[in-house]
């Protein structure tokens, strides 16, 4: 097959090139140029899209042996992913850019490009598995190594998406994969892990959103006050906040028992930021829509069992699925209550290893006292 290679300038995707190459695939390695401000592409960024990464990825195409390219997608990512950002933060809600991303990027705008121009599938560096079905299917899984394990950030991928990709790592623990790396000449063996959102460049998503937002109404400012409507501080603006925060809340008046307050609710329009314990935090059902189902859809008006994963690396949660008669919105049911749960976030479904689809959470029911 003749395969598109997306090389982030990090350890992983080197290797999965370079293993689909071994594969007998006819690969280009492709770098994604995602900041319409080439100088915004910060020297010493944490993240995975510096001018660093695209030197990196480039040296390991030469050193596999490989065609590579610099594809100029920052228009799309801008509007699919950065104002999404941006727009979800504003609106009270918790995003999650990387599987924005992968939703909107990496596996649509890249895929349609590569097939476009003749290529077979896109293969990345994620950690998940993809297996077939008896009916020529296919089936995306967890990861081999759990704790790499990046099937969450891919459940909004579709059937067609599945079809055309390949992720050659998802049988083989991180540890191996840097090993490889090595043994195969790609200085990028031993580069760290990134973990930021790529287009903050410092690390500080508050202090980017209060750049963009600061003087976006109602984002200037509002008050922190308990579940009885006691003011105990005030704030710069909402996008400051997500539901289940412990941390920076500079509370004015400590709690009656002295135990942490948590973010429990936060209010846009009035600027309000609600606080208290944790255990108001419980969550029991959880609505959602813009289903994306990995293969085989759940039927509309049916009820399955399931396990739900709510945030990048969380537990896994047992709960009951039902979908509307319209296939748009499912709900929740959690056998194993979630704390800290917010609009924004994805709910992805599991049965067994396999991920069965994603929504986007709309709201939550907590458990009453």
């Amino acid at each position: 097959m003749k395969i598109v290679a997306a090389m982030s300038g990090g350890v992983d995707s080197a290797v999965a090139a370079a293993r689909a190459v071994e594969a007998g695939h006819e690969v280009t390695g492709i770098h994604l140029a995602l900041s319409r401000n080439p100088q915004s592409y910060r020297s010493g960024a944490r993240g995975c899209c510096t001018i660093e990464d695209s030197n990196d990825a480039r040296r390991a195409a030469d050193v596999i042996g490989i065609p590579f390219y610099v594809w100029d997608l920052s228009d799309r990512f801008h509007q699919d992913v950065v104002v999404d950002f941006m727009d979800t933060y504003a609106a009270g809600q918790t995003p999650n850019p990387c599987l924005r991303c992968n939703e909107k990027i990496k596996f649509a705008a890249v895929l349609d490009r590569a097939l476009a121009l003749g290529f077979d599938a896109v293969a990345t560096g994620h950690y998940a598995r993809l297996e077939p079905t008896a009916d020529g299917g296919v089936e995306l899984h967890r990861a081999a190594d759990h704790g790499k394990d990046q099937s969450y950030v891919l459940g909004v991928l579709d059937d067609r998406q599945l079809r055309h990709s390949l992720f050659p790592l998802g049988d083989t623990p991180k540890e191996q994969v840097r090993r490889e790396a090595a043994a195969r000449g790609l200085l990028v063996a031993d580069k760290p892990d990134s973990h930021d959102i790529c287009f903050v460049a410092d690390g500080d998503s508050t202090g980017w959103l209060r750049e963009k937002l600061g003087d976006r109404a109602p984002n200037q400012g509002g008050a922190i006050v308990d579940e009885a409507g006691e003011v105990l501080g005030e704030h710069q603006g909402t996008y400051g906040f997500t539901i289940g925060q412990r941390k920076g809340l500079r509370l004015g008046k400590p709690a009656a028992d002295g135990k942490p307050r948590f973010v429990l609710d936060i209010e846009p329009v009035s600027g309000t930021v609600t606080v208290g314990p944790r255990e108001r935090l419980a969550v029991e059902r959880i609505r959602a829509d813009r289903p994306r189902w990995c293969g085989a859809p759940l039927a509309p008006a049916s009820t399955s069992e399931v396990t739900v994963q709510l945030r990048a690396h969380g537990d896994e949660h047992r709960g009951v699925v039902h979908v509307d008669a319209a296939g748009e919105t499912v709900e929740i049911e959690l056998i194993d209550p979630a704390f800290g749960i917010a609009p924004g976030q994805a709910a992805v479904l599991y049965q067994g290893s396999r991920v069965v689809g994603s929504a986007t959470i709309t709201a939550t029911e907590r458990i009453t006292a």
